[in-house]
């Protein structure tokens, strides 16, 4: 739960979580405050790790200030401010409630705060800190959250990422975990390369960058449905709710057809009618299988055609569809498409989808 004027970018989930002051890196406003109440299952304890603590100094941290409250143990932690920073980046409660409260009155400068959490089950919690990701880890449990905190990186899941990259908006980008839940990352560090390339997949742009010392490798964890999740599943057969049939200028015909959709084929894809409602594509893969993810790619040719969101709904015998609804399970996902029609984008199913058919 968070209340308050001064609230920026928060999740809080039961498990782990990251919030913000309001237009965090920026400078946070004046007379400003919030209250997150963070709570985690009783039988656990609450890891904070502060990304971030930049508020103008104050004699007391008396201007601008950063509490914690843990009301079970009746134990505070701070205030804190510049010149009255916590004293390790890591704070370990023995409650599984604290409150964290944020006030601000006139001042000049400072970035605000930037605070994850999990459970006393995941110690080798790593932040959603934008700062230079350097560790020694082989195995990280990344917060829920750290998709929209600032800060870069670069590269993909085919080449890796430069190990400045802020590492679980990196896991993020690789389909290792939802944004939405966070949760235990496998990595390993190895010879960095000339020249990252440029991506946009689940929902996050990296950059085009140059090369590091170091790159860090995601390792996905495979269902045992299919121990290799990252081939690529043939279609047996493509659907369509309609197609567009197209008469140039010069009165030849051409069908945008159902079978074009497949991502290999070349020359012009597949498009629904023209003013059609509720368009679809429809994949039958033959059996049921363990589908871990889609790419999309626009028509590539000279219209300028592609989608730029979509849902996604599995069956297993084309009668009855269930809408996927991703980790959170609350509401239909919505995935985010192309922004152009020559580009591709990678979107994971996290947890995987087992079924035949895919719309």
């Amino acid at each position: 739960v968070s209340a308050g004027n001064g609230c920026g970018h928060t999740l809080l989930t039961p498990h782990s979580g990251t919030l913000s002051s309001k237009n965090y890196p920026g400078t946070y406003p004046n007379h400003t405050m919030c209250r997150w109440r963070l709570q985690v299952p009783p039988d656990t304890s609450l890891l904070l790790a502060f990304g971030d603590v930049d508020l103008e100094p104050s004699e007391h941290c008396a201007h601008s200030s950063l509490l914690l409250a843990d009301l079970q143990a009746g134990t505070a932690y701070g205030p804190y401010c510049r010149n009255s920073a916590p004293s390790a980046p890591l704070l370990v409660t023995n409650s599984s409630t604290v409150t964290v409260l944020f006030n601000s009155t006139s001042h000049r400068s400072g970035r605000g705060l930037l605070l994850s959490y999990a459970t006393s089950q995941h110690p080798g919690m790593r932040g959603a800190s934008p700062g230079m990701q350097r560790h020694p880890w082989d195995v990280v449990y990344c917060p829920a959250g750290c998709k929209d905190i600032y800060g870069d990186i670069w590269g993909n899941p085919s080449q890796g990422y430069r190990d400045t990259s802020v590492l679980c908006k990196a896991a993020v980008h690789a389909g290792v975990i939802a944004d939405e839940l966070g949760g235990q990352v496998t990595l390993s560090r190895e010879k960095g390369i000339t020249l990252y390339e440029s991506a946009f997949a689940n929902g996050l742009h990296s950059k085009r960058g140059s090369l590091s010392e170091k790159r860090l490798i995601f390792h996905k964890v495979c269902s045992l449905l299919s121990p290799a999740c990252d081939d690529v599943l043939e279609v047996a057969t493509f659907n369509a709710s309609s197609w567009w049939h197209e008469v140039d200028a010069l009165g030849q015909s051409r069908s945008w057809g159902a079978e074009q959709a497949a991502l290999s084929t070349t020359g012009h894809s597949w498009a629904a009618e023209p003013g059609a409602k509720a368009a679809w594509l429809e994949l039958d893969l033959g059996t049921r299988r363990n589908v871990t993810g889609i790419i999309t790619k626009g028509s590539s040719e000279q219209h300028n055609y592609y989608v730029m969101s979509y849902h996604i709904s599995s069956s297993r015998d084309r009668k009855n569809w269930r809408p996927y609804r991703g980790s959170s399970g609350q509401e239909d996902k919505v995935f985010e498409g192309n922004f152009d029609s020559h580009g591709e984008v990678s979107n994971a199913f996290i947890p995987p989808i087992v079924a035949r058919y895919i719309r």
